[in-house]
């Protein structure tokens, strides 16, 4: 796919560096990284940092990090370089400058002398009236009388673009054909009184330099879109941009109320994935079901299956709801798709401190590696491995007490007995013959398996869910698992 000119695709992610990434802002970046993908084009990763007071460089930092965890592999950008270089707003000042003053010169743009006060008291006039209350074009036409008057009262001019005064009509790649009316988009802002540039001028400056021929972004830029197509009709006349790129706006991702998820909800917070231990593929597949889908049928899939497919035509403009049972539950059918070596290696950071409950040393590989197998069909996040296996390297298992409660009931102890001799004579390198013992345990007091093996579980591993239990018995061994059976019958007892 080409742009309407003809040229290749060339999509842009630019976020601010503003606290930690959002699922929302990754649902941005993974359609615009598939459609580059798809179609053989070109990501710019381009940071956004012109408001000092919000920007950190802690920010920018875990940025970067986020787009390599999630392997976002950008073309041109931060680190990589590329022929548009800086990509950092901050280090561009000079460029904004100088297309802000073209567009004076030209007549494109006007100084505006009102104050805050003036506006919002020919606002509420306006809204009194039943008029629209963006701003009125008071400082379109001044005499120069006027401005010298102004300059005389100190006051500070900022930057305004002029509008024309006819329709704008765009079509949405998302949405179809949109028309705003000039009386619903008023002349606005590119330049504050301190000379610092705004949003409205530096992103579709930038994207005009880049060359970028698709936008795809958030549905609540959306009406910023008309403003900037006509910037960019005038940037064209100025010879700055070539063309006008396309655009497309992704629907919102609702929250809980059917609220637009906005960074203040926990569950927005990109960080709290990765802490809880989401594959990068488990998470964007989830995100990618945002608004897209690869078929009616088919919820998990590949990354590369979604690039092959992912077209922005076939995005629903309605707003999608953030499920975080449904998150898990497609994040765990992508754990029982690793190969199980990679899912071993991946649970790795939590089975190490700080996360590891257990002494450095208690750690024992060849235990580990006997039970990855049975874990991985159990886990949704790698994160619930700390508790799955820490009966294996602990001295001794922690008793969640409402397990304990659950599970010794009256004559608990004496089918542990019964267990614990039947253990005893089992052979110990076969888990069916384990499991025999439990079973034969149990008939011996009138219980079926899953009643017999709850105290048995609990006495072990601390806990009445868990790995596969006689698996579990085999790995831990013959002397602890008794020890553990006579530890519980003391704890009964007293």
């Amino acid at each position: 796919m080409a742009s309407a000119s003809g040229s290749p695709v060339r999509v842009r992610f630019c976020p601010s560096p503003t606290g930690n990434p959002h699922v929302g802002l990754v649902r941005t970046a993974l359609f615009n990284w598939a459609f580059a993908k798809h179609h053989g084009g070109t990501l710019v990763f381009r940071i956004e940092d012109t408001d000092a007071a919000r920007d950190s460089e802690e920010s920018y930092t875990q940025l970067l990090d986020a787009m390599r965890w999630l392997g976002f592999d950008w073309d041109e950008g931060p680190e990589t370089g590329g022929p548009h270089a800086p990509y950092r707003q901050s280090q561009r000042m000079d460029i904004y400058q100088d297309v802000a003053r073209k567009l004076l010169d030209a007549g494109h743009a006007y100084h505006c002398y009102c104050s805050q006060e003036e506006l919002d008291t020919r606002r509420e006039a306006a809204r009194a009236a039943g008029k629209p209350s963006g701003y009125d074009g008071h400082c379109r036409e001044l005499t120069g009388a006027q401005v010298e008057e102004y300059r005389a009262q100190g006051r500070t001019p900022i930057v305004r673009f002029r509008m024309p005064d006819e329709p704008v009509t765009f079509t949405d790649l998302v949405r179809g054909e949109i028309t705003y009316l000039p009386e619903n988009v008023p002349d606005y802002g590119i330049v504050r009184a301190n000379g610092a540039p705004l949003y409205t001028l530096v992103n579709p400056v930038d994207d005009a330099l880049m060359e970028i021929t698709h936008v795809l972004r958030g549905e609540d830029l959306l009406s910023s879109t008309p403003r900037q197509i006509a910037l960019y009709k005038a940037l064209i006349e100025l010879g700055v941009a070539k063309d006008i790129p396309a655009f497309g706006h992704l629907p919102y991702v609702m929250g809980e109320g059917n609220k637009k998820l906005s960074k203040r909800d926990p569950q927005s917070s990109l960080n709290l994935y990765r802490e809880r231990g989401f594959l990068p593929e488990g998470l964007l597949n989830y995100l990618s079901l945002l608004g897209w889908s690869l078929s009616a049928d088919q919820d998990v899939f590949s990354i590369d299956e979604m690039v092959a497919a992912f077209d922005v035509t076939d995005v629903n403009p309605n707003p999608a709801r953030f499920d975080l049972k449904k998150c898990e539950a497609i994040n765990a059918d992508h754990i029982r798709m690793l190969d199980v070596k990679d899912f071993a290696e991946r649970c790795r950071p939590w089975l190490q401190a700080p996360h590891a409950p257990w002494a450095p040393e208690a750690f024992d590989e060849a235990k580990w590696q006997a039970v990855a197998p049975h874990a991985q069909t159990r886990l949704k996040v790698l994160s619930e491995i700390t508790d799955n296996v820490d009966f294996l390297f602990l001295p001794e298992p922690v008793f969640d007490e409402a397990s304990w409660n659950k599970a010794m009931k009256e004559g608990s102890d004496a089918l542990l007995r019964t267990a614990r001799e039947n253990l005893q004579a089992a052979d110990w390198t076969s888990a069916e013959s384990l499991k025999e013992a439990v079973l034969a345990a149990g008939e011996a007091h009138g219980l079926k398996l899953g009643k017999a093996q709850a105290p048995v579980r609990v006495a072990v591993t601390g806990r009445t869910v868990g790995l596969p239990l006689f698996e579990s018995l085999e790995v831990l061994g013959k002397e602890k698992t008794l020890a553990r059976v006579d530890a519980a019958l003391a704890k009964l007892a007293g």
